[in-house]
């Protein structure tokens, strides 16, 4: 059986909810021929709330998971029960594309997949601060300093601040977890 990746719209805040349930009941529901895998493209983030540093996981697409099944048979006509398998699903609305669903294309799939493992590797910082902010040090050598934020590199997760060391305007390179806003 051919199968494709088809994307499946839930309700906002269940998609685990639907993933999980369509793993369990594949096997019990004789599916396991249909149904390959159901997934949820996520990424990593890293941020720091009250001086706390705490890592989180973002969806790409809430509302949606991603199925790869086979959904159509030789003659391209829906197979009804692995239709009705994933719309009686709970908290499944449909798949996209209503009663003609339409699979993804390989090359968006590759996309999708490339995208959330470059993302699961190394965890995107989220940084929320701007140029010309003022910020308290909070950790460090410089630690109880205040500055000015010159430049951002949410790449690495550093900021440049610069701070009057001895009367001088001096860039100091830190972590983005050690500053926050000064109040």
């Amino acid at each position: 059986m051919e199968k494709q990746w088809f994307v499946l719209h839930t309700l906002t805040g269940q998609e685990y909810k639907v993933r999980d349930s369509i793993m369990i009941r594949r096997a019990s529901a004789e599916m396991d021929d249909y149904i390959e895998e159901v997934m949820i493209p996520t990424e990593k983030l890293d941020e720091v709330k009250n001086g706390v540093r705490t890592s989180s996981t973002r969806k790409f697409f809430p509302g949606y998971v991603l199925v790869n099944m086979a959904l159509f048979d030789e003659e391209r006509n829906i197979r009804e029960r692995a239709w009705y398998f994933i719309k009686d699903t709970p908290g499944t609305i449909g798949f996209i594309g209503g009663e003609c669903p339409v699979p993804l294309k390989q090359s968006e799939v590759d996309d999708i997949l490339n995208q959330a493992e470059d993302k699961t590797d190394s965890a995107k910082f989220k940084i929320n601060f701007d140029p010309g902010e003022t910020v308290q040090i909070i950790d460090g050598p410089f630690r109880s300093f205040s500055g000015i934020v010159e430049e951002i590199d949410p790449e690495r997760g550093k900021i440049k601040v610069s701070v009057a060391i001895f009367g001088r305007s001096t860039p100091v390179e830190l972590e983005y977890w050690q500053i926050e806003r000064e109040e």
